[in-house]
């Protein structure tokens, strides 16, 4: 076949045409952090699911209750000595079928717990009694639904106590000057802001929470007209998971009724990250090292009464996908247990609503039949609530509005006070070691770091990689490299922004390439790419959880903490650079909250040669002993202020150089006293900062 001239005249351009680029198949990092905490929580639930189905008999049984309680406790920072309640009456008013008794009371010493104690005009001479346990109203033991129950229950022969927790109502601990309530965003967060400076010293909310229940149950037991041997806990939403927490820890207990609680376990097969992450005493840590999670606080109750009670709407209107699913097969779990100890049938009782999240009417029928039922030998079910009328926030004031005018600690200067009592052991060689081990660090990759790519920029070369941490964690990184030969190791630097918030041709990362340092930006676990994607939710529930904060929470309940999973990352980065730019030793540079990932990841790999820290934290326990302060999650570690802080791993550092920058906080020069550290008051993120 003869050759056209068009064909001939297109072969030389053909020729020198360049071959097809090859393709580049980055990893879907959005799915890398849920992807490693799901297959985290699958071992925890396989693990736990192996422990109970051995408990086949009533003495497997028996001792499954009695390791759930001592396990739970060691969780959550040890049970508390019985200090004396120093109770005291501080008023009382009456109604026609109830009196109630303002009371104030201690459950630490100094922390003062206000309530309103109920009590029926007539009635038994010893009446049974019932903690009544409110969820996170802002107004507490007054919002309006628990307040018609209290009364309903008062009306119907029982004697009940409710109490302000922790936070809401007059335990308020960060007031409104014109409102009397909380200035922060809900109750919750009057819970989760102290309850993350307790974590440091190694105490916790749900600790706090636990003991305030017990406390004020010795309370409604030692009133002369209640009967010890007749006592229930009630509550819905928060209520109701505090009621959880009493039953797994107190036998004093004849009969249950959780309405609405938190009985989603977070260990579960399916993960939906984060998973079933709340408010801080809800969250209980590293739980997947005792084997238990959140049902088994429920187990110690068999085979007394035990009745729970959930919103069908839950599982996408307040609490994540599995909450629903996952409490009927665990309610199910429980039921095998009620039956090897021989129970009544009707001792364990499920009851789903049609309605939303709270104390609706019909919830509260079932509450008084079941109590009725249990403590009374009511067999004739009511049909109808006795009258209730709301009273206002004042009336029910025990404490003149706020615990805090009678001078009562607040679960803050809890916190300051543990800090304060804890002398952290300097540095000494055995702290890499202590490090890891509260880092809870990943295991090295053995796979070899991938090039992705490599292109011409203006001033420099641009490479992507990717190292590989674990089977499902990717980090992505842009290297830029310089056009002369350099003899100075690789520059990590870490961005909260990510490795693309200066990547530009006129940014920091290529001015410090063109100037002859060979820069490595990658991203970190939630940073950039490795942010993650949105749970399959329904949108409310999805967006709130779409955060560092609720990813963070969820790694400290599966006992990996996020900080622990960063130091990972650079350390894998770090192995990487040495490996693919033939480097002995590599720098560190972080900015902001980067700095403590780093100075961690610099404790526990000597050939880390020296740290650049912008805006570095202080110290842990600064975040602990200041009553207001601005700090991710993400760099909080349970109990490490028992362990070390942050300048003591700065001195074990030594003689490896750090420079800290753009200084923000007096205290550092007495706390970065080690002569590797050196203190520059200058900008610290800057080309100029890095000798360009």
């Amino acid at each position: 076949m003869p050759i056209s001239r068009r064909l001939l005249l297109s072969l030389p351009a053909a020729l020198a045409a360049p071959a097809p680029a090859a393709p580049i198949n980055y990893r879907d990092y959005s799915r890398c952090l849920p992807d490693y905490l799901a297959r985290l929580a699958r071992e925890a639930a396989a693990k736990r699911a192996t422990a109970l189905d051995a408990c086949t008999t009533p003495a497997t049984v028996r001792a499954r209750q009695k390791y759930v309680r001592e396990a739970y406790w060691s969780l959550i920072g040890g049970e508390p000595k019985r200090t004396p309640l120093n109770i005291r009456t501080t008023g009382s008013f009456s109604r026609p079928n109830y009196t109630v008794e303002h009371l104030v009371y201690e459950s630490r010493p100094g922390l003062l717990i206000p309530a309103n104690l109920y009590l029926p005009r007539t009635g038994e001479q010893r009446l049974p009694g019932v903690l009544f346990q409110m969820g996170h109203s802002q107004n507490g033991k007054a919002a309006s639904l628990y307040q018609y129950c209290i009364q309903g229950l008062a009306q119907l022969g029982f004697a009940v106590l409710a109490f302000d927790p922790m936070g809401q109502g007059e335990r308020t601990a960060y007031p409104d000057p014109e409102t009397g309530l909380t200035r922060l965003r809900s109750a919750d967060n009057e819970h989760t802001y102290p309850g993350k400076q307790l974590i440091l010293g190694g105490d916790t909310a749900t600790r706090l929470q636990t003991w305030d229940s017990v406390r004020s149950l010795d309370v409604l037991a030692s009133h002369p007209r209640v009967d010890p041997a007749r006592l229930a806990s009630t509550g819905n939403s928060g209520g109701g998971t505090t009621t959880m927490f009493l039953a797994a820890v107190d036998d004093r207990l004849s009969c249950a009724a959780a309405a609405c609680p938190n009985t989603e376990n977070h260990a579960v097969a399916r993960l939906n990250g984060p998973g079933s992450v709340d408010d801080a005493e809800q969250c209980l840590l590293d739980a997947p090292s005792k084997g238990i999670d959140r049902w088994d606080l429920l187990h110690p109750m068999a085979p007394k009464p035990l009745m729970i009670l959930v919103s069908a709407r839950d599982w996408f209107g307040t609490y994540s996908p599995e909450y629903l699913e996952d409490g009927r097969a665990e309610f199910a779990r429980l039921r095998r247990f009620y039956q090897t100890l021989g129970a009544n049938p009707e001792n364990l009782q499920w009851y789903e609503s049609p309605l939303p999240h709270g104390l609706g009417y019909n919830l509260r029928l079932e509450i008084y039949n079941f109590l009725l039922r249990h403590m009374q030998g009511r067999a004739t079910r009511l049909e109808k609530e006795p009258p209730v009328s709301a009273e206002t926030d004042a009336t029910l004031f025990a404490a003149k509005g706020n615990v805090m005018k009678l001078n009562s600690k607040t679960p803050f200067v809890l916190a300051r006070e543990l800090a304060e009592s804890i002398q952290t052991p300097p540095a000494s060689p055995a702290l890499p070691k202590t490090l890891a081990s509260l880092l809870r660090l990943d295991p090295p990759s053995s796979t070899a770091p991938r090039v992705m790519g490599r292109v011409p920029s203006r001033d420099c070369d641009a490479e992507a990689i990717e190292v590989d941490v674990t089977p499902e964690v990717t980090i992505p990184a842009w290297v830029f490299l310089p056009r002369t030969p350099t003899t100075k190791p690789p520059l990590i630097m870490l961005d909260p922004a990510g490795r693309s918030g200066s990547w530009g041709e006129d940014a920091l990362f290529q001015r410090l390439a063109a100037a002859g340092r060979l820069v490595i930006a990658p991203d970190l676990r939630w940073i950039g790419d490795l942010r993650t994607e949105f749970s399959r939710h329904a949108a409310g529930n999805a967006t709130r959880h779409q955060s560092e904060n609720a990813y963070a929470w969820a790694s400290v309940m599966l006992g990996h903490p996020l900080l622990g999973q960063r130091v990972s990352d650079i350390l894998a980065v770090a192995r990487a650079a040495m490996r693919l730019y033939k480097s002995d030793t590599v720098h560190l540079a972080a900015l902001s909250h980067l700095t403590v990932p780093a100075l961690c990841a610099a404790a526990v790999e000597p050939r880390i040669a020296s740290l650049h820290l912008t805006r570095h934290l202080a110290s842990w326990r600064s975040l602990a002993v200041n009553e207001t302060y601005e700090h991710p999650f993400s760099n909080f570690l349970p109990g490490v202020l028992r362990a070390t802080d942050l300048p003591q791993i700065a001195a074990s550092i030594a003689p490896r150089p750090i420079t800290i920058a753009a200084l923000s906080d007096p205290t550092l020069a007495s706390l970065y006293a080690s002569p590797n550290v050196k203190l520059v008051n200058t900008p610290g993120w800057t080309p100029a900062a890095f000798g360009v």
